[in-house]
């Protein structure tokens, strides 16, 4: 007997449990309008992922049980039948006084049962070992004669949790993800899918969460795979949906293949880290009840990259641009910040920085009596630029959008108070070789559409200044970009040695002092606004390393 399974790709508030509650009832009520028998949400649906250190209020679990029990009282009521089952992901307290990641399943009016998630990640992003015991079997639930076993995510991440499922009986496995996404990820979970697919021979029905939380942020991409491994249906990332599988489609019936659907999830690598952008700056500045954002528009590169993602995930009305020229802006700069901000139809002006500067230098000039001129006056101009974004900010209710790169961040080429002030920081994990191909794709996607460029192609071609002293360039005092990355890519991505590094062609020297730069600023970024997490080694989650420490690579 055939049954209809919809994967609810929703994305969820964390938190915000009505909210979720109401969202879950809403796409079961959608699932059932579409002949659903079986409707399933992912991990933690209930309370979002990842909740961290709510788990740890006696108050948030409370509201946990509460808003389960809800969902059981009244789903045939709400959804108007008993005869679709939900699976819903929620944290648990067990009856032996432990917390678990769970999924219960909610059939006729009450849960019928609940399965606790077995493998706890503990790494990288992850530390669901610091809120949750392991479960410790497989359960399974019949449907119309079939036999499905619940997992939850990392479960499926090792083989034994599919072959005991399969060990019980299971026919089909359900898995409920939350898996944050980075680059190259979505290869590897339908890879690591498959590998489970061709142990057991029982078919995947894989729902992962939507959307942003903080510095994650999730895919979606829910698929379903037959006994032998094929793709049957491919949901859409970075949006929500409900996407509906058959189990004759995996049973080998593949004349039912959406083929279309499938297709609808090829994209490059620009236009996939674009997307995560777009929609971690559209749920962080939506989610925390901004009205908007404010810019600080230099007519560089990062500030226009910024610009062009703000204004995709918020719209035009919801972006203000400002420009804060100094004595040593050219006049370009100003140029090209209104050519930006004209082109994407949003507020601007331009709100010089040479009074604040000149009140700061004529407070400070018996402090600096006999000292000569040197980055501090650089770093006063930038904090000059700070304070007038931050002041805009709190007026208007607003969120400032910082615009330095991952490049940036790692050697400390910025300015506490200054340039790092702000709420977010959309580019915080693209290098400056990523930024300039995501400006160039998004202005090839512009033309492709037959719309105007988004970004000048003069600030793209321009070479980059922070523009705080006379003819200032950043390679002054770094090296060229393309040379920069790939050290920092050896270093910082890859754990690299110095001598490692240098052995891949690279100078001694300037190896070690890039290799310097980047370990005396941790403290910078430790005060760096959160941005969004699109590499396996971001700064922050990924990548935590003392601020006080006497270590140096070799």
């Amino acid at each position: 007997m055939s049954i209809q399974v919809a994967l609810a790709q929703i994305n969820p508030h964390v938190g915000a449990i009505d909210k979720n509650v109401e969202m879950i009832i809403s796409y079961t009520q959608r699932a059932q309008s579409e002949g659903a028998d079986l409707v399933i949400f992912p991990e933690l649906a209930l309370s979002g992922y990842p909740p961290e250190d709510l788990l740890l209020r006696p108050g948030f679990l409370t509201q946990m049980e509460e808003a389960l029990q809800y969902l059981a009282d009244n789903s045939a009521k709400d959804i108007k039948s008993s005869s679709i089952a939900l699976i819903v992901g929620h944290p648990m307290l067990g009856d032996d006084g432990a917390l678990y990641n769970a999924a219960s399943l909610i059939r006729e009016g009450r849960v019928e049962l609940s399965y606790c998630k077995q493998e706890l990640p503990n790494y990288g992003v992850f530390d669901e070992k610091r809120y949750f015991s392991s479960g410790d079997g497989a359960e399974l639930f019949e449907l119309k004669g079939t036999k499905f076993a619940i997992t939850i995510c990392e479960d499926l991440w090792h083989p034994a949790v599919a072959k005991q499922a399969k060990n019980a009986g299971a026919e089909m496995i359900v898995n409920l993800n939350a898996s944050p996404y980075h680059l190259g990820k979505r290869g590897d979970r339908e890879d690591m899918v498959r590998q489970r697919v061709k142990g057991t021979k029982l078919p995947v029905f894989y729902v992962n969460q939507v959307g942003g939380q903080d510095e994650l942020v999730f895919d979606g991409g829910s698929f379903v795979l037959d006994s032998d491994g094929c793709k049957v249906l491919s949901g859409e990332h970075f949006k929500e949906g409900i996407y509906f599988c058959n189990t004759n489609q995996v049973k080998g019936k593949r004349n039912e293949v959406n083929e279309e659907l499938l297709s609808l999830t090829n994209y490059s690598t620009e236009e996939e880290l674009y997307a995560a952008l777009v929609l971690g700056v559209k749920d962080y500045v939506g989610k925390n009840g901004f009205k908007g954002v404010v810019i600080g528009l230099s007519g560089g590169i990062d500030s226009a990259l910024t610009l062009a993602i703000a204004v995709d995930a918020l719209g035009s009305n919801r972006v203000e641009g400002v420009t804060m020229p100094s004595r040593y802006s050219a006049d370009m700069s100003a140029e090209d910040a209104e050519s930006e901000a004209r082109r994407v139809g949003i507020l601007f002006r331009s709100i010089s920085i040479e009074p604040t500067f000149n009140a700061f230098m004529q407070s400070l000039e018996g402090e600096f009596s006999g000292y000569g001129v040197d980055v501090t006056e650089e770093n006063i101009q930038a904090r000059c630029r700070g304070v007038i974004l931050m002041a805009i900010a709190n007026k208007k209710r607003l969120m400032v959008l910082t615009t330095g790169n991952k490049s940036e961040l790692a050697v400390g080429y910025s300015t506490l108070y200054g340039d790092m002030a702000g709420g977010f920081a959309p580019l915080k994990d693209l290098s400056k070789q990523m930024v300039y191909r995501l400006a160039e794709w998004r202005n090839s996607d512009a033309l492709a559409k037959g719309e105007d460029l988004v970004i000048p192609q003069r600030v793209i071609e321009r070479p980059p200044s922070a523009e705080l002293a006379p003819d200032q360039q950043d390679s002054d005092s770094l090296p060229e970009y393309k040379v920069l990355d790939q050290i920092l890519e050896l270093y910082v991505e890859q754990d690299s040695c110095v001598t490692d590094i240098v052995a891949a062609g690279f100078e001694q020297e300037l190896v070690e002092r890039i290799t310097r730069m980047v370990d005396r600023n941790e403290h910078k970024r430790r005060q760096a606004p959160p941005g969004v997490r699109i590499t396996p080694r971001a700064f922050g989650r990924d990548r935590r390393y003392p601020i006080t420490s006497g270590f140096q690579s070799r």
